[in-house]
């Protein structure tokens, strides 16, 4: 049975991931205080006690704007904890699965990003996923990166949840209406991976590795989305004070750390390569709603 190592297991992929991941083998879930990747050395004995034939690290510094002036934790943790982890997984023949960000791109491209378009991270954060890929393709080793963007679920802090909160609290919202992007839920970042990991374990020698895109299937907005999550929310019962909201620009909402105007990526490849079918990303928030509200 192959043994799997699960970092980042309490944040909202992770806590996806262990759900996805435990029938494919002998999974063992780390949370931070196990597997902290801020300490190199500790990562390196807890890789040498549990030996796994798959890493999969969905554990990241995700404070985008804190990152701005805190950039020497978020380089460790996200440009290189991963180089750390793709060597061992080099040395010992295992498979390393990492997952980036739309932040790499400077979202200035009318096109949704592929994965062989110009990188140029805008910010702190941005650059350190990205520098943190790199470690990944340096190491020359088994891998597979996945990009995803906007991403929500039931578990962990997130767009969606700060909406609903803010809709029982207020009479008006005021959501940026000039960024694009796919929100993701959390499960499907899941469900690809292991649907994908499970190939792989079948098959290593003729699996495809390397960088490929994982979004919904779609665009929007955030006030948009916004919108799209109130309405579900109160078709669903749930009662919420919010009457209007309202469209404002970027330039409106000025946050330390330079949004992506499109976060839009083009996942044509990942399709192509292991026939998982993205569903739109209203199935997503569809779900999730349904979750958190008891429907």
């Amino acid at each position: 049975m192959s043994r799997i190592l699960l970092t980042g297991v309490n944040g909202q992929v992770g806590y996806e991931l262990a759900i996805a991941l435990a029938p494919l083998g002998d999974l063992h879930t780390a949370t931070r205080a196990e597997f902290d990747l801020s300490d190199p050395t500790a990562m390196l004995a807890a890789l040498a006690r549990l030996r796994p034939d798959v890493i999969v690290n969905p554990a990241a510094y995700t404070a985008v704007d804190r990152a701005e002036s805190d950039q020497a934790t978020a380089m460790q943790i996200n440009a290189e904890a991963p180089g750390v982890l793709a060597r061992w997984a080099v040395e010992h023949g295992a498979l390393l699965v990492h997952y980036s960000t739309d932040y790499v791109f400077d979202g200035l491209q009318t096109e949704p990003y592929r994965e062989t378009d110009p990188i140029d991270p805008q910010s702190v954060y941005g650059r350190s996923k990205w520098l943190g890929e790199e470690s990944v393709r340096q190491a020359g080793g088994r891998h597979l990166i996945f990009r995803t963007s906007w991403v929500f679920g039931r578990h962990g802090a997130n767009f969606l949840k700060t909406m609903l909160r803010l809709a029982g609290e207020r009479d008006t919202l005021r959501v940026v209406a000039d960024q694009f992007g796919a929100p993701t839920s959390a499960a499907l970042i899941a469900a690809a991976t292991a649907d994908i990991v499970r190939q792989y374990l079948a098959n290593p020698e003729t699996t495809p590795l390397g960088t490929y895109h994982l979004t919904a299937r779609g665009r929007t907005n955030w006030c948009d989305y916004a919108r799209y999550i109130i309405a579900g929310a109160r078709a669903r019962g749930m009662a919420l004070k919010v009457r209007d909201i309202e469209a404002i620009g970027t330039a409106d909402y000025p946050l330390p750390a330079p949004r992506p105007a499109n976060s839009s990526l083009d996942c044509r490849k990942l399709k192509q390569d292991f026939g998982f079918a993205l569903p739109p990303w209203q199935q997503g928030v569809d779900q999730v709603l349904d979750q958190l509200l008891g429907v």
